[in-house]
């Protein structure tokens, strides 16, 4: 199976290097010297990892055959795909992969059918469920342990907890305009 693993951001240097979004939590697992990974657009690879360094908080790689700025900008937006045994399963116990998220059934913790997940987002500051409803439209329920309270993988369910507004139209809109409506008007 495979499972994208990091994208390629922008050139570092004049050297070959590039910054890399980890979308893994295993970075040194799945990127470090020696690997070899796919590449989507396939185009670009495979690229075998020549070496590694954090600089200012933000990971960079270096690609045996890239020596040059240019090299290094050619691969930008690149995805970096690891090839990992479908029974392989994340070291922390509230870690999963997508692939064992995609399709589970979404519920309330009432009970409450939301859907069912197609897809997960990767946002810089956290992950998105999209979840489709049964009626074709699209949800997305953040990620986060406050809202998804539970993953159940045996049952293939998820079950969350959302706030008004999140899957349904209870939210209540507070506007200070609102407020302003109801003064007098001497």
């Amino acid at each position: 199976m495979q499972l994208v693993v990091a994208r390629i951001g922008r050139a570092h240097g004049i050297k070959g290097e590039v910054t890399v979004e980890v979308r893994t939590d295993e970075p040194e697992l799945r990127l470090g010297p020696g690997a070899v990974l796919a590449t989507d657009p396939a185009s670009a690879g495979p690229l075998t990892i020549a070496s590694g360094r954090v600089h200012s908080g933000r990971l960079l790689l270096r690609f045996e055959g890239v020596h040059d700025r240019t090299g290094a900008e050619a691969l930008r937006n690149t995805l970096l795909i690891a090839d990992v045994d479908p029974e392989e399963l994340p070291e922390g116990e509230d870690e999963y992969y997508d692939h064992q998220l995609i399709d589970l059934d979404v519920v309330t913790k009432d009970g409450e059918e939301v859907g069912r997940i197609t897809e997960i987002s990767h946002l810089p500051t956290q992950d998105l469920f999209v979840v489709e409803r049964p009626d074709g439209t699209e949800v997305y329920v953040p990620f986060v342990e406050e809202i998804v309270t539970e993953i159940d993988l045996e049952e293939q369910r998820a079950v969350i907890d959302p706030p008004p507004g999140l899957i349904d139209d209870r939210a209540e809109v507070a506007s200070s305009r609102d407020a302003a409506d109801t003064g007098d008007d001497a």
